[in-house]
């Protein structure tokens, strides 16, 4: 008589697989392994396709019992009808899982749940509450997913830490950060370009955030400055700076990128951007703004004085400087 272990292995699935195979009974194949018949039965009812139920494979058995054996031994998220009933309601109020579970202690003294217990809970066992949550996606990603791209995609990509020294130190003109502003509202978006030492901004609306608009507007917008004017552009990894190589080479500048994921290293265009936002907020629908109105916004930020001017004009300073070099 064999030895009875509470699961099978690997090992006897494997061996049930070829016995099988060979048209053995599963009396016969019980005698082989030292398991009871009723055991193999077991197991090929419940760990066989639920199509072909005569097509067995073993690895595909493992895997089914292991699934079967996690969700037999799991534990509900939330212990009880209390914070089960609570945590509901308050999501239907457009509470976060965080907020539910730390205002929980003190309108149910007595009572506490973790927000990742209610993360779980909903994803795993009451996904009707997923429409309840802020982003309410569908398959809950890990934290800090994204899904842009870990790897650069720019060709012939020029780093940040090989941009002249002096870049940093604003002590020339023709230094520009550029980026882009989105709306969820349209496919139009607005280009943003900034001069590093004057904070002059040049803002171009884009029909699409495509590579070739966006190549297109900065050639347009920098390429009728004077060369001291256009000699270097740092932008960001995004898919629309692919066809940097058609601006450097239509308007003889030097294009230099920020590590993924760092926008600080451009914070000058990261300011503007933000200064822009007070004029044109987020869920602003682009193809609905005027060239008008971004001129008259472009205007205003090049015409008021900055502190870090000493409260000059962006303006007068990009002016200034150009006029002194010619």
């Amino acid at each position: 008589m064999g030895v009875y272990h509470s699961h099978l292995s690997i090992d006897e699935r494997e061996t049930i697989g070829l016995l099988k195979a060979q048209g053995k009974s599963e009396r016969e194949i019980g005698r082989v392994l030292g398991r009871s018949h009723t055991t193999i039965g077991r197991e090929l009812e419940n760990n066989t396709p639920p199509v072909n139920k005569g097509y067995y494979l073993a690895h595909k058995a493992q895997e089914r019992a292991v699934q079967r054996r996690i969700q037999t031994h799991r534990r509900p998220r939330l212990k009880n009808a209390v914070i089960r009933e609570y945590v509901t309601s308050k999501l239907k109020m457009g509470w976060s899982p965080e907020q539910a579970a730390g205002r929980l202690p003190i309108d149910c003294p007595g009572q506490r749940v973790g927000f990742e217990a209610i993360y779980q809970y909903i994803y795993d066992e009451s996904p009707d509450l997923i429409p309840y949550l802020a982003r309410s996606h569908r398959k809950r990603f890990p934290r800090g997913h994204s899904r842009k791209h870990r790897r650069s995609h720019i060709p012939e990509r020029i780093s940040l830490d090989e941009r002249p020294g002096d870049v940093a130190q604003r002590t020339t003109i023709g230094h520009w950060e550029g980026d882009t502003m989105v709306s969820r509202k349209s496919k139009a978006a607005l280009q943003v370009l900034v001069e590093r030492r004057s904070r002059f901004a040049q803002l171009t609306r884009l029909n699409r955030k495509t590579a070739t608009e966006m190549t297109n507007a900065v050639i347009s917008r920098i390429g009728v400055l004077p060369a001291e004017a256009r000699q270097t552009i740092t932008l960001d990894n995004g898919s629309e700076n692919t066809e940097h190589l058609d601006i450097t080479g239509a308007i003889n500048t030097r294009a230099y990128f920020c590590a993924p994921f760092h926008s600080w290293e451009k914070g000058s265009v990261e300011n503007l951007a933000g200064l822009v936002r007070r004029f044109f907020p987020k869920k602003t629908d682009f193809s609905l703004v005027t060239p008008q109105q971004i001129e008259s916004v472009e205007w205003l930020l090049n015409n008021r004085p900055r502190k870090c001017l000493n409260y000059a004009t962006p303006m007068e300073v990009l002016s200034g400087a150009i006029a002194c070099r010619m």
